[in-house]
Order: structure tokens, then C-alpha cells, then sequence
């Protein structure tokens, strides 16, 4: 199985997602978007995910590019291709497919348990937030796990979002607090060495969690498919 994999900046990496496509024999390439236009062809693919974003994507600095990424999306739906949407990624596929997105009563930053319609879908966690922003889900969309603030996950056809980060490892965590993170985390209330510190502790589980997200997401599509 041919997976595609689009970042949005370079610090990002799809870490223990990639790493749970790869352990069933798929192949990965990864492609940074905006900074390598145009988006891959779509042909031979299997599986696509789309990581998240320091933007918003309602936002009018990013007008000139998301349209092309809404598109894509679009064709990716088209053809029956599974989308794992991650953050920013599922709230790109959100509008993608009819959805809507907006600011989210508070940002969520740190390891959070959610509220599970299905937990042999989507676990309660803990899962690690990082976003201010909330998806209304697309026409047809199953919530899969919510809580106070936002929709945490749904499934659509045979695609799957998630607002929550089961791809991240401590390095990642690092970098984004090194490139301008740290003071969001401050103002969502958190203490970003220690949070940190408490996603390097809980890589061990939290690689095993995107393991099984991973399988549910396959299970999802291959459902979706009969």
C-alpha cells in the first residue's frame, strides 16, 4: 500500500503514525505543502494523511494555497481514497467535504482524555492537543469521541479525523515549542517543560495508541470499501 503523507512545515514529521503504516508493510513518501507545489497524483495511492498546521483554516493568509488542498482532498474522497486527518488536517477535511470550522471556545494544549462513542475506534487516551480551533462535522459524519471543548474524532465514508496528535514524540513536542509553541502553551495554561517532559514519559504508550488508531483508521476504510 502506497501512503502519502502531507506536512505542512518541515519540524513536522508523522512519528508514530508513520511508523504504524510502515509496520504493515505500507510505503511512505511525504510531501511538504505549500512549500512543494503541486500535490502528488492520487494515482496507485492507498491511503493519505494530513498533519496539522499552525494556521487556522478559515485564515486569509493562507487564501492563496488551501483552496488547492480543499481540491485535493475533494478528488481524494472522489476516488475512494481514506484520509486520516490530524488536527488541521481534519479540519481541512472538514470543509473539504461540507463541513464547517471555527475558533473552539478555548485552546486545548497538553495530554487530554476524551469521551469515546467507540472506543474500539478511537480510545479515551490520553492524547496529546495542541489547537484552537473546532470542526463541524461534514453531512453524514459519525462523531467518534468529543468532550467539553470540540468533536475529538469522526469517521466519514472512509475517512477518519482526529484533533488530537497521536503521531507526536517528545522531538516533536520540542520543536514546536521551540518555534514559537511555547508561549501558546503558556497561554492555554500550561507549563511547557513540563509538558515536555510528560510526552517524552508517555511515548512507550502513546506509540502503542497510534498503533491501534492506525488499525481502526484501516478497519474504517477497509468497512467503508464493502
Amino acid at each position: 500500500m502506497r501512503v502519502i503523507v502531507v506536512r505542512h512545515h518541515r519540524i513536522d514529521e508523522a512519528g508514530f503514525v508513520a511508523d504504524a503504516f510502515a509496520a504493515r508493510g505500507a510505503e511512505l513518501s511525504t510531501h511538504l505543502f505549500p512549500g512543494q507545489p503541486p500535490l502528488p497524483s492520487l494515482d496507485g495511492v492507498g491511503h493519505v494523511v494530513v498533519l496539522g498546521a499552525a494556521w487556522s483554516v478559515y485564515e486569509e493568509r493562507i487564501a492563496d494555497w488551501i483552496g488547492a488542498e480543499l481540491d485535493w482532498l475533494r478528488q481524494a474522497d472522489a476516488a475512494g481514497i481514506p484520509v486520516l486527518g490530524i488536527c488541521f488536517g481534519a479540519q481541512a477535511l472538514t470543509v473539504a467535504l461540507g463541513g464547517r470550522v471555527e475558533a473552539a471556545p478555548r485552546s486545548e494544549v497538553g495530554w487530554v482524555t476524551v469521551q469515546t462513542a467507540d472506543a474500539g475506534l478511537i480510545e479515551p487516551g490520553p492524547w496529546l492537543e495542541f489547537h484552537r480551533d473546532r470542526c463541524l462535522p461534514p453531512p453524514g459524519a459519525r462523531v467518534l469521541a468529543s468532550n467539553d471543548v470540540c468533536v475529538q474524532a469522526y469517521g466519514v465514508g472512509p475517512h477518519l479525523a482526529v484533533q488530537f496528535h497521536p503521531e507526536v514524540d517528545g522531538a516533536q513536542v520540542g520543536r514546536w515549542l521551540a518555534d514559537g509553541g511555547r508561549a501558546e502553551a503558556e497561554r492555554a495554561g500550561q507549563d511547557p517543560d513540563r509538558l515536555l517532559a510528560e510526552t517524552r514519559a508517555a511515548e512507550p504508550a502513546a506509540g502503542r495508541r497510534a498503533d491501534r488508531l492506525v488499525a481502526a483508521a484501516l478497519r474504517l476504510a477497509d468497512a467503508a470499501g464493502r
